[in-house]
């Protein structure tokens, strides 16, 4: 009989998997393309509220102009309100105060559904580079403005920092208690440059840096 081995004080050497060049995962940002601007358009919102909400009141008038129209063509009498709303359009001339108010509320709503169908929405994200055609990836202004802020913090002398990201510049506010301004200036310019550069942003935001010292207590 074979004597076993025990598991105690044996070592056993794992064997050792050689990674070809090139094969090192890079994280970071999506690479720039040439010629800088890419261009991405904002997300298009789906706009359900909206879409709902027209939906709905569209169903229910033309279903109750529906229901009238069928009872008259069963002999029946219209509806009181279609009849009274069919002498008023009749008698009140085109100047009336009504008629110019009704009018103008309607034109307001189909401006408004004409601005809701021809623009993107979702002003909150912003797009992102993209590395592959049919990969696209959008970033929350408000996880960005986070990003800045952190950054921001890493730089010596700064207090506090507050940060108002926009789609085409970040506002940012910072307060130092030591150093000069003109240095914490410039350190942060450039760490905010690099974080921004790391973003990966298809249009990244113009920066705009002020610092001022903590005012008075009291």
């Amino acid at each position: 009989m074979s004597e076993p081995q025990g598991s105690e004080g044996t070592t056993q050497r794992l064997p050792v998997i050689e990674k070809a060049p090139g094969d090192d995962l890079a994280y970071g940002p999506p690479p720039a393309p040439e010629g800088g601007d890419t261009r991405e358009g904002r997300f298009w919102s789906a706009r359900r509220v909206p879409a709902a909400v027209v939906a709905v009141l569209v169903l229910a008038v033309a279903g109750l102009f529906l229901y009238d129209i069928a009872a008259v063509r069963a002999h029946r009498p219209a509806m009181s309100w279609r009849r009274e709303l069919a002498r008023q359009l009749a008698e009140r001339p085109l100047d009336d105060i009504w008629v110019l108010v009704g009018a103008g509320v309607a034109a307001a709503l189909g401006l408004w559904l004409i601005v809701l169908a021809a623009t993107p929405g979702l002003r909150a994200v912003l797009p992102m580079r993209r590395p592959e055609a049919d990969v696209r990836a959008g970033l929350y202004r408000e996880a960005a403005a986070l990003v800045l802020r952190d950054r921001a913090m890493e730089v010596a002398g700064v207090q506090s920092v507050r940060v108002r990201m926009g789609r085409a510049r970040a506002d940012v506010r910072a307060v130092s208690h030591f150093r000069e301004l003109g240095d914490v200036r410039a350190d942060l310019n450039a760490t905010l440059d690099e974080a921004i550069r790391g973003l990966g942003l298809a249009r990244p935001p113009a920066l705009s840096v002020h610092v001022q010292r903590p005012g008075r207590k009291g």
